[in-house]
């Protein structure tokens, strides 16, 4: 298992827990991340170089053809263990393959801090508690990426 992340081209997004506003951006890229329980601080490298470069906005013809740094886009990132979530035996999902709380936690946030030092405003949510996430989906656009082992 490796590290995922749900990536949502946005107009804008928020994150609000127990009513208060803890992030926002405008136009940018909403990631969920899940972190696997196999994970090395060099996914959460390679994952956010990936992200930062990924081009999937509309350039000036329309193509899919600019990264979050070309259109100095921001980021939301929330955590996201649910992705890893093994539906395909019985009625409830199995989250084996995330990673523990602590490592989670750990790999989160060095991929929050990788970002920042590409020079991406980045906001976020809090690791483990309950939260609302908003956001326009432009296009829209989701990817889920992966890394390969």
């Amino acid at each position: 298992n490796t590290m995922r992340a749900v990536v949502q081209c946005v107009s804008r997004g928020s994150v609000t827990i127990n009513g208060e506003s803890v992030g926002r951006i405008g136009h940018g890229l909403v990631v969920l991340l899940g972190v696997a329980r196999d994970d090395k601080p060099e996914d959460a490298d390679w994952m956010a170089g990936k992200l930062v470069n990924l081009r999937i906005f509309e350039d000036d013809a329309g193509k899919m053809n600019r990264s979050l740094l070309d259109c100095r886009g921001e980021m939301l990132v929330i955590s996201q263990f649910t992705i890893y979530g093994d539906c395909r035996k019985g009625r409830r999902p199995s989250f084996i393959k995330a990673a523990a709380p602590d490592k989670g936690e750990s790999l989160y946030r060095r991929f929050v801090d990788q970002v920042c030092q590409e020079g991406v405003t980045v906001a976020t949510g809090r690791f483990r508690t309950d939260m609302a996430v908003e956001l326009v989906n432009n296009g829209p656009v989701t990817l889920l990426v992966e890394i390969e082992r």
